[in-house]
């Protein structure tokens, strides 16, 4: 089977995930589970797991905590790092966003964070999750999101040439709508920032490339700059990067 552009960028940086000071650190982290409250006979369902951490903070809380990825690489270190943490209540499986291996209304809870702007299809992931969802159960999803117009577009462009698997992150208002077509009532939302340090960020390119997006964060038009901010210079270059997050149920 020939691997996706997302298994192959994935497969490659599985272990840096586990160590990605904003996935494994990011203020969205808790901030999930302070918003949905997890409950201990519930179960939850983590999609597009990449490092894991999502499904460590929730298993603690939760009855069953399942992880899916499309990368197998990542899959498995998310199980070592399970043993290694006594979550003996985690399990992972192999699924796509848009098609996840669950019988329909069969939990509790289901999160995806920093993973969608990858996606096939966010709409078609949308739909799975509100097919496996229980009634009762709630969404809570995180992602980047950009400004409308072409603003946004250079943030994506920004991001796309540092990962070609980044495919495009969202406006707050595509996912509003999103979530409202797919069957979705939105009970929160709120919009977080993310400092991030250049040098680590880009750690995974050779000297060109890293000239190359360093070009692209010095010459921006006025719109860009205020909503990216880089700051510094040299191995202290930093930029911003902004988060959606939002708790929905079934409508």
């Amino acid at each position: 089977m020939n691997k996706t552009l997302v298994q192959e960028q994935f497969g490659k940086t599985a272990a840096s995930y586990l160590t990605s000071a904003p996935h494994a650190k990011g203020a969205s982290l808790e901030r999930l589970v302070e918003l949905t409250k997890p409950q201990k006979t519930w179960r939850a369902l983590d999609v597009a797991t990449g490092g894991g951490h999502v499904a460590y903070t929730f298993a603690p809380h939760v009855e069953r905590m399942w992880a899916t990825d499309i990368t197998q690489e990542m899959l498995d270190m998310v199980k070592g790092e399970a043993q290694k943490r006594g979550l003996a209540n985690l399990r992972t499986a192999y699924a796509k966003a848009e098609a996840l291996p669950f019988e329909d209304a069969s939990f509790d809870l289901v999160t995806c964070r920093i993973a969608p702007h990858h996606f096939d299809s966010i709409p078609a992931f949308l739909a799975e999750v509100h097919r496996v969802l229980k009634p009762t159960g709630l969404l809570a999803v995180v992602d980047n999101v950009v400004p409308p117009g072409s603003t946004g577009d250079y943030v994506n462009a920004f991001e796309r040439f540092r990962d070609p698997s980044h495919l495009r992150a969202w406006t707050m208002q595509e996912w509003r709508d999103a979530l409202g077509k797919a069957g979705f009532k939105i009970a929160h939302e709120e919009q977080l920032f993310k400092q991030m340090e250049f040098k680590s960020w880009a750690a995974r390119h050779d000297a060109n490339m890293q000239a190359f997006l360093r070009a692209m964060l010095a010459e921006l038009t006025p719109a860009v700059k205020e909503v990216m901010e880089p700051k510094g210079a040299g191995p202290d270059l930093t930029f911003r990067l902004s988060e959606g997050l939002f708790i929905a149920g079934q409508a």
